[in-house]
């Protein structure tokens, strides 16, 4: 994994990727809780974890994870973040302002942090059994649906995954 430049993404008058520091904790979460607010609606439950984490949570994944950010105008509008572990990119938390979605920025975000995570043999990420926008992205970029757990009565969390086809190629 790369952990370079702070700049990865972009031109003027379109998001600019970039790592995320610890200082912007509190706008990431802000944005997170935003953008699942329309998930939590898809399920009427809005105990979804990302809406519960806190500013201290948050700052523990700017810590021990890769976070990205996309940034316009000054303010952050999208954010995505993933670890490695045992050769294996967990990819959690794509979100984009509500008002930016369907634009191409989670595939820019999601793209990035394949790329950061080149040398991982494959990549993992969920969401819920009734997104279907995210479950049309995430199969549109070649990811495959592995399994599916049931959370509540009403809440399933589709498992997907993506061989890293880059891998080892320069």
């Amino acid at each position: 994994m790369s952990r370079g430049a702070d700049v990865i993404l972009g031109s003027r008058n379109e998001p600019i990727v970039s790592r995320a520091s610890l200082a912007e904790a509190a706008e990431i979460l802000a944005l997170q809780k935003l953008a699942y607010a329309s998930e939590a609606a898809i399920y009427n439950d809005f105990s979804i974890a990302p809406l519960l984490q806190t500013e201290d949570e948050m700052r523990a994944d700017l810590e021990l994870k890769m976070v990205l950010k996309a940034t316009l105008d000054g303010r952050i509008v999208g954010s995505v973040r993933a670890f490695e572990r045992e050769g294996v990119c967990h990819i959690g938390r794509l979100v984009v302002e509500p008002a930016l979605q369907n634009r191409g920025l989670g595939r820019r975000l999601l793209g990035e942090i394949e790329r950061l995570f080149s040398l991982a043999q494959r990549f993992e990420l969920f969401t819920g059994h009734r997104s279907e926008r995210n479950l049309h992205l995430y199969r549109k970029l070649g990811y495959i649906e592995r399994r599916v757990e049931k959370v509540t009565d009403t809440r399933s969390l589709v498992f997907l995954q993506k061989e890293n086809g880059s891998r080892g190629a320069d």
